[in-house]
């Protein structure tokens, strides 16, 4: 049997609006549920329930409980979901490039707008982007 691709196996994990969404809103630092509820608008408890015991199960997210009554807890990325980042990055790249309304990130120094460039740490060059022929992941 055939493995998953890499892509389908982040898609498993992350692959919803409202998954990515709470993962952004934790790259700050750690949230209570009702601080995530305001981060992420329009997102239902149920949802909001939902999507963090799949990020917990997937090992994305870590809880810890302040309070036994009512339960409550924090919830922060694990090392796993901070590793989430550069993916953020290239899709709010992607969305601003592809929007008319959004401001794409900048360099919070200079204001100059960021670009994504692959590179290779062992050979210590840049790799030039891909056809889409040449995409594959063996």
């Amino acid at each position: 049997m055939a493995s998953a691709s890499p892509l389908a196996a982040a898609v498993a994990k992350v692959g919803d609006r409202w998954t990515l969404l709470l993962v952004e809103a934790l790259l700050a630092g750690p949230r209570r549920f009702g601080q995530l509820r305001a981060a992420v608008p329009g997102i239902a408890p149920n949802i909001l329930s939902q999507r963090l015991k799949h990020l917990e199960a997937e090992g994305v997210v870590a809880s810890a409980r302040y309070s036994d009554r009512p339960p409550r807890s924090t919830y922060a990325l694990t090392p796993s979901g901070a590793d989430l980042v550069s993916a953020l990055r290239l899709l709010a790249a992607w969305g601003a490039d592809h929007s008319d309304d959004v401001v794409p990130l900048h360099h919070t120094l200079c204001g100059t707008a960021l670009e994504a460039h692959w590179y290779c740490p062992t050979c210590d060059t840049p790799v030039p982007e891909p056809d889409a022929d040449e995409l594959h992941y063996a």
